[in-house]
């Protein structure tokens, strides 16, 4: 990922709102949700959610697809993952004790949650 691409996806997650949609997105995993669904879930008008899946969309992070008369939006969960990468493709400066906590995350599986109160385990943050 180029620096370009990382901003771009950083901006974009930059602000509670669209932060909140893709987080509520990585849960859903790769089927998704409806665009109505998302505006219910997070009392979000549907014009402000319009605005905000626009933003993460062009910031390559979500993608969008028609099913009947409803709007899908997933995660590219590639592009979540060459974020990750670029942003700790230089950690530990070879020290792995320093990335050890980020590595056993990964290896245990996103099914086990972070552990924040809110949060329900992502199905498949991982894929």
């Amino acid at each position: 990922m180029e620096s370009e691409s990382a901003l771009k996806g950083l901006s974009a997650l930059a602000q509670e709102a669209r932060l909140s949609v893709f987080r509520l997105l990585v849960k859903a995993g790769p089927e998704g949700m409806a665009a109505g669904e998302i505006a219910r879930h997070l009392a979000i008008p549907a014009n402000t959610l319009s605005a905000q899946l626009t933003v993460l969309s062009n910031a390559d992070l979500i993608q969008a697809r028609r099913e009947g008369r409803s709007i899908i939006y997933a995660v590219r969960f590639e592009t979540m993952r060459d974020l990750l990468i670029f942003l700790t493709r230089d950690c530990c400066a070879g020290h792995a004790e320093v990335c050890a906590p980020l590595a056993e995350i990964a290896l245990r599986g996103c099914s086990a949650g972070t552990g924040d109160k809110d949060e329900t385990p992502a199905r498949s943050c991982c894929s």
